[in-house]
């Protein structure tokens, strides 16, 4: 098992992992994603382990179901108790975005997963983070 830094949330059927230093915008994206119909799995603190060829993340029990929303403090929100990481989502200065990346990738526990790099605090993020899973998914078929 590896623990990391990071945010984890389950869209649909998996979840997507969102890195970057504090302050980056993980929670507030995460929020984001939960008000679409996500549910948290672990804010700050992510328990990884690959299982099977696949990357499963799991919170610690001490924080499962809350998460940290600046301006709020520990709040509880929609969770789900693990998922199977499909995305790698590393938040950036909007100016490290490429316009036109090549693909990129992540080794997290021996499992190889698509990363993107995004800024967190555009009105779109959500919706390209649904972009990508779509194409991570597909990726795997």
């Amino acid at each position: 098992m590896t623990l990391m830094h990071g945010t984890c949330v389950a869209v649909g059927e998996v979840a997507v992992l969102l890195c970057g230093p504090s302050g980056s915008g993980k929670s507030d994206l995460a929020l984001r994603l939960i008000d679409a119909g996500g549910r948290l799995i672990a804010d700050d603190q992510v328990a990884l382990a690959a299982e099977d060829g696949a990357l499963i993340g799991r919170a610690p029990p001490t924080i499962q179901g809350v998460m940290e929303a600046r301006g709020l403090g520990l709040v509880e929100v929609p969770c789900a108790a693990e998922g199977r990481v499909a995305l790698v989502v590393e938040l950036v200065a909007p100016a490290e975005v490429a316009r036109l990346p090549d693909p990129a990738f992540r080794e997290i526990a021996g499992v190889t997963l698509p990363l993107l790099r995004l800024a967190p605090f555009e009105c779109s993020a959500c919706a390209k983070i649904h972009l990508a899973l779509k194409g991570a998914i597909r990726g795997q078929a």
